[in-house]
């Protein structure tokens, strides 16, 4: 059993195009996860598994999902074959008791919100990796409860990851602002972070800001930060980049527990743009 405490991460991943590319965002999330320590498993809370329950991937080979259409055929071809590890999806079931979790044997794998920013971090694919659904009938202190349970897979080596965007409003894209956001992505973006980086239990309060209703018109991206900030348990988090993308997208991320300094030193372009046409990502829209 491991004696390291490893890292958490909130990733703001963007559009799937970022897993074929490379730009500062790709950069980060490589260097994240060089700096780390050797994950035994790493457990992602995707905004991509929005679905009616709470539960885990327990198959021993979860397969590749492309949960999108109209984007090249690149991108099709990327294959992420981690294994998976059905004990650590029995370890999350367990410590998040009374919360009821299914063990996933063959509906779901790993979907775009996390092999896009896993095979920047992880390229060759070796670590276990187990998917835990955002249980689209419960409210925001529930996930931020089931975060904060998840502690103690920290202290066994497991790497816990959130991957979505603070800010993701689809429909407010614009493609003339590739890599700035709207004054009111700022604004919330901006309040976000100061909640991050001074208790993070307090960022259930974002939802009476002024600009919610545009940063959020959907929970699915949103709920990915509240487990972080759940597992923070009060301590302060720390901003990995930050930046924005076609207005209405935010890219921060941010680490619990990890302090080590990012060398962001290669490309400095920024996210990944949309395919013209802008087609669904999701049916998350």
């Amino acid at each position: 059993m491991s004696t390291t405490i490893m890292p958490a991460a909130f990733i703001g991943h963007g559009n799937p195009m970022n897993a074929i590319e490379r730009n500062r965002y790709t950069e980060s999330w490589k260097a994240f996860g060089a700096a780390v320590p050797t994950p035994r498993a790493i457990v992602v809370i995707s905004a991509h598994w929005y679905t009616n329950a709470t539960a885990v991937t327990a198959m021993p080979l979860p397969r590749t999902i492309h949960d999108f259409y109209g984007f090249p055929q690149e991108l099709f071809d990327v294959e992420y074959p981690a294994p998976g590890a059905p004990e650590i999806a029995e370890l999350v079931a367990d410590v998040v008791k009374p919360t009821w979790v299914g063990l996933d044997a063959d509906s779901w794998g790993i979907d775009h919100g996390t092999w896009s920013v896993l095979t920047h971090a992880f390229p060759d694919a070796s670590i276990p990796v187990i998917q835990l659904s955002l249980n689209a009938f419960k409210d925001f202190d529930h996930h931020m409860e089931i975060g904060r349970k998840l502690a103690p897979l920290r202290e066994q080596g497991v790497l816990i990851v959130g991957s979505g965007n603070i800010v993701h409003n689809l429909r407010a894209v614009d493609f003339s602002q590739p890599d700035t956001g709207f004054d009111w992505a700022h604004r919330f973006d901006d309040a976000a972070g100061e909640l991050l980086q001074d208790d993070p239990a307090k960022v259930l309060s974002l939802d009476a800001h002024r600009d919610f209703a545009k940063a959020v018109p959907t929970p699915d991206h949103f709920l990915p930060m509240l487990y972080i900030a759940g597992l923070a348990d009060g301590r302060p988090l720390q901003p990995l980049i930050k930046g924005y993308a076609a207005g209405s997208l935010s890219m921060t991320a941010y680490s619990l527990g990890f302090d080590c300094e990012l060398d962001l030193s290669g490309p400095t372009a920024g996210a990944a743009e949309l395919p013209s046409g802008f087609p669904a990502l999701d049916s998350n829209l």
